[in-house]
């Protein structure tokens, strides 16, 4: 699957900062390139809820925005 900018809302904005909320069948949204249709929405150190592999094995995981360069976006794991 992609991403699907209609699963992408967002929750909080302020400061600078936005939470957004992203929901997917999809297990795997680090992958290179997976976020770069949402390049002039998310910004870094933004933050990103999802709900994923919502047709499988449903889990909630935070992700975090490290890295836009106005052509990609790269999202990792928070830990």
């Amino acid at each position: 699957m992609s991403f699907t900018a209609t699963d992408l809302s967002v929750l909080a904005y302020a400061n600078n900062f936005t939470l957004w909320h992203y929901v997917t069948d999809d297990d795997a949204v680090t992958t290179t390139g997976y976020f770069d249709k949402a390049v002039d929405m998310l910004r870094e150190n933004d933050l990103i809820i999802a709900n994923v592999d919502t047709n499988g094995t449903p889990a909630t995981k935070f992700y975090v925005v490290t890295d836009n360069d106005g052509s990609s976006v790269t999202v990792t794991l928070y830990s």
